[in-house]
């Protein structure tokens, strides 16, 4: 099954719990945190009170992705504040196993990301321990990128490396998603879209309602 994540990074934080509200009702299914330190990545995004202050005005799941360094230190207080999926970075983890167990262990779903330059070859060992694996179509930090080409092929090795480990586990992509090149990142094996500003920017219920016309008709 496809889902969309709507990346609230591209949202009206003075709009937020509206915004949240109107695209749950125009069929989104999760809802993308882009959490950002200022140290793994350039930027600095938001954390904890966030999630906490909108956890209520929504039903969707909360899809937390941690682009911060050693996120073991703040995955318990993430699942508390309602984090229904915990994704973290294999560089960013000095025992990405250890952190992907602590994800478990705190009733989270757990997945990892690796950025464009890093081969999905190195999280091999880990897929026994992951619910999703998050694939960067652009380079983590900022928003309203272009997506990179190159993506469509590692998406499809890790598509086959999973196959390959007969485990059930979820490809998600994040960056540059558009209705220009889901069908082909569709074909390529993934089947959960984080968008931010081609859901955000416009009219929400739109934008959401030709995403799921294109995942209807694939």
């Amino acid at each position: 099954m496809y889902k969309l994540a709507p990346s609230i990074l591209a949202a009206d934080f003075n709009r937020l719990g509206e915004q949240l509200k109107e695209m749950e009702n125009a069929g989104a299914d999760w809802v993308h945190f882009d959490v950002m330190d200022g140290k793994f990545v350039p930027s600095i995004s938001f954390g904890m009170p966030v999630l906490s202050s909108i956890r209520s005005t929504t039903k969707c799941p909360f899809d937390v992705h941690l682009m911060i360094e050693e996120p073991i230190r703040y995955v318990e207080e993430f699942v508390k504040s309602g984090a229904d999926i915990v994704t973290v970075h294999a560089e960013a983890c000095s025992d990405l196993e250890a952190t992907l167990k602590k994800i478990k262990a705190c009733g989270a779903k757990a997945g990892v990301s690796v950025k464009p330059a890093t081969p999905v070859e190195e999280i091999k060992d880990v897929l026994p321990l992951v619910d999703m694996v998050l694939i960067m179509t652009v380079e983590p930090g900022f928003g309203g990128q272009a997506f990179i080409e190159s993506s469509y092929e590692k998406i499809r090795k890790m598509k086959e490396m999973i196959e390959n480990s007969e485990l059930a586990i979820d490809i998600e992509v994040d960056g540059g998603i558009n209705l220009y090149n889901i069908e082909k990142v569709i074909e390529s094996g993934a089947n959960i879209f984080v968008a931010g500003t081609s859901v955000f920017g416009g009219n929400i219920a739109k934008n959401v309602a030709d995403f799921k016309e294109v995942f209807d008709g694939c």
